[in-house]
């Protein structure tokens, strides 16, 4: 397996600018691409912006800005991922999306290069088999936010070559993330834990055991958790969190997974957490 020296991250959203940082920032050579050029460049002016705050607040240094700036190109076209050694796409958390965009890439990138998803929970197998390089597919979760988060989970679908999870394992660390691998069932190691704690908190209020506000002052103070779980729902996104329940519920069938009748309702009124300003709190 050669050296990865290029990467290209798929999606431009908060994950796929955290993405793009933390490569660029190990050294990486990062081809970022967006659906839109307006996409690509906000993205870009957002990373800029991150380091404006982090060297205010002494965490970095104008010298470190421009050197992973300057790593890193935006564009809205496929076809300038083609010579990466290393593709991670984080778009939408949907397996048909996911699965589209994998053949696509197929026709793409250099025959070598090892094309990796960002799931949280969904199947990295069904993924690697719309591609003819199933061996070197694999699932590289970093968690949100990226830059901030130390964990990666690096998941071995049945069909990946030993190769792809070192090489996988050694991005991951070259990256200064605490690299586990996991084999390939829903929600992995985190998610597969944390969810069914997240959905029994909200079916616990439902329940009118507790107000929200106890429940997640109880978790802080009791568990030594540095948010509840109400807190933490509305940050990882309501809607992220159904579909990973669904996910986890599809292929478990454990009642546990079962997603309140509260979360699927606040999903269909928009009610998504703080991206949409208005979740179990208001922002």
């Amino acid at each position: 397996m050669s050296e990865i020296k290029k990467v290209g991250i798929l999606g431009s959203g908060i994950m796929g600018s955290g993405l793009a940082e933390v490569a660029a920032k190990a050294g990486y050579e990062v081809v970022l691409r967006s659906r839109s050029k307006t996409a690509a460049e906000a993205t870009m002016a957002s990373i800029d912006k991150g380091f404006a705050k982090a060297i205010e607040k002494g965490r970095a240094t104008e010298d470190e800005r421009q050197a992973t700036m300057a790593r890193i190109s935006a564009t809205d076209h496929l076809g300038a991922l083609a010579d990466c050694d290393l593709v991670i796409e984080s778009v939408v958390e949907d397996l048909a999306v996911k699965k589209a965009l994998f053949e696509e890439l197929e026709q793409i990138i250099k025959p070598e290069g090892i094309l990796a998803t960002n799931t949280s929970t969904l199947p990295v197998v069904e993924m690697a088999m719309v591609t003819q390089r199933p061996d070197k597919v694999c699932g590289i979760h970093f968690f949100n936010p990226a830059p901030m988060m130390k964990l990666v989970e690096v998941v071995r679908p049945i069909t990946a070559s030993d190769d792809t999870i070192a090489a996988a394992m050694a991005f991951a660390t070259a990256c200064g993330k605490d690299a586990v691998e996991v084999k390939d069932r829903a929600g992995f190691i985190v998610n597969a834990l944390l969810f069914p704690y997240l959905n029994n908190a909200v079916r616990m209020w439902e329940q009118g055991t507790a107000a929200m506000a106890d429940i997640d002052t109880a978790m802080k103070g009791g568990c030594n958790f540095p948010m509840g779980p109400f807190a933490l729902l509305d940050l990882v996104g309501l809607d992220t969190s159904l579909a990973i329940l669904d996910a986890l519920y599809d292929e478990f069938r454990d009642p546990n997974y079962a997603a309140v009748p509260t979360l699927r309702r606040m999903v269909a009124a928009g009610q998504l957490g703080r991206k949409s300003k208005r979740g179990f709190y208001t922002y």
